[in-house]
């Protein structure tokens, strides 16, 4: 179940983080203050007091979510915001002088941002989008309080039974630590890939 909630929230959290920091940057007036506010709330409220609004609160007013639905819609929302923050940061680091030289050379400006600014800014943003997909894999513990029975939650009911939680927790922190480990080295793999020696403090 871990993996389940897992993979597509860091999915569609990671894509829901590249369109609002696009749109924190490039986008008009009104659309970069929706992304602002977006971005605001959900990094500022507790990942575990959203999930408890989105299965507990909305259901007064006729909003219903099961357990799995509602803890990958807040780590979603909660992910992406923070994955915005990393996209806007790599984007504002860009030299806005590449737009102008690109403006003379017939670019528009998405062809601009698509072509040029775009391939830069994801290196930059890459090592913070793969922190934060780590930090996701840990705090995906957080769906056992709404009552979604993933390693965390199971890791509860096997001690209820056995009354063993040195055991089943240490267990059960062993898969964090093997989950973690093997979404870092794929992440430094990633990172290697798309690496230009001497760019950004890369040791090639």
């Amino acid at each position: 179940m871990s993996l389940a909630l897992i993979i597509p929230s860091a999915s569609i959290g990671f894509a829901l983080g590249v369109l609002t920091g696009i749109a924190r940057v490039f986008g008009p007036r009104w659309l970069r203050a929706v992304g602002d506010a977006y971005t605001a709330t959900f990094r500022g409220v507790p990942l575990v007091v959203q999930l408890m609004i989105i299965y507990f609160g909305l259901p007064n007013i006729g909003i219903y979510f099961t357990p799995y639905t509602a803890a990958v819609l807040g780590f979603i929302l909660c992910t992406g915001a923070y994955q915005s923050e990393y996209v806007r940061g790599a984007l504002l680091s860009i030299k806005q002088g590449q737009l102008k030289a690109a403006y003379a050379l017939g670019f528009t400006r998405w062809q601009a941002i698509r072509s040029i600014i775009a391939p830069q800014a994801a290196r930059r943003a890459l090592p913070g989008c793969g922190n934060e997909i780590i930090y996701l894999i840990k705090y995906s513990s957080l769906a056992y309080v709404v009552t979604c029975i993933e390693l965390t939650g199971e890791a509860k009911i096997i001690v209820s039974r056995t009354f063993r939680p040195t055991e089943v927790y240490l267990a059960a922190g062993v898969y964090y630590l093997v989950m973690v480990n093997a979404a870092t080295w794929l992440l430094q793999k990633l990172e290697s890939h798309f690496a230009i020696p001497g760019f950004c403090g890369d040791k090639k």
